[in-house]
């Protein structure tokens, strides 16, 4: 191939391949969390599904600790404590993030002595795999569709519902903080600045 057959593309040319730009979540939500009446809306919708005492109890414990879709689906049951003193050592996924410990409520150890102990996995499909993070999204906005929510929900939304009802009910930002496993508080504050609670007294005399 001589020098004269090469020609460089154009800045200008358009790869076919490239995805398309993502949309900002602001421009598809009006918010980017459930409060806990919604949460509760949500699992009565996957409770409906053929899974649904697996969908329902993966919503309440990704809600109740604020795991990621990541956290969630790779629960094993060598970090759930039912015995005298339940609790979850909960793992996260973040390289900064702060493992914690954190205490089952009855609700939660009804839900999860209910499922087969098939797999390390606490949570694995009809093939018994390992849920997958896209599976459980897809479940979860199934749910949002089947709850009749006017807004598309996703798994994160649920993290950030554990930050805003443990903000409401008077839990302090460093304590949230530690719960939730930031390593940067500027990342906890945000449920601060969600909660009503800041404007509470404004119109009282």
């Amino acid at each position: 191939m001589t020098k004269g057959s090469l020609r460089l593309a154009s800045s200008r040319a358009v790869n076919g391949t490239v995805p398309p730009k993502r949309v900002p979540n602001a421009e598809l939500r009006t918010r980017e969390y459930l409060d806990e009446f919604e949460v509760e809306r949500l699992m009565r919708a996957a409770k409906a599904n053929r899974n649904g005492q697996r969908d329902a109890t993966m919503i309440l414990i990704a809600f109740r600790h604020g795991l990621r879709a990541a956290e969630i689906v790779d629960l094993r049951w060598d970090q759930v404590d039912l015995g005298r003193n339940a609790c979850l050592h909960v793992r996260r996924v973040k390289k900064n993030g702060m493992p914690s410990v954190h205490p089952l409520q009855g609700d939660e150890m009804r839900a999860l002595r209910t499922l087969k102990r098939e797999s390390s996995f606490v949570f694995v499909s009809e093939r018994g795999a390992p849920f997958s993070r896209a599976g459980f999204a897809k479940m979860v906005a199934r749910a949002g569709d089947e709850a009749k929510f006017k807004f598309g929900v996703h798994p994160h939304m649920l993290r950030h519902a554990c930050g805003y009802a443990l903000t409401n009910r008077g839990h302090d930002t460093r304590a949230l903080q530690a719960y939730l496993g930031h390593k940067n508080i500027q990342h906890t504050v945000r449920y601060t600045e969600l909660s009503p609670l800041r404007f509470k007294d404004f119109w009282r005399a």
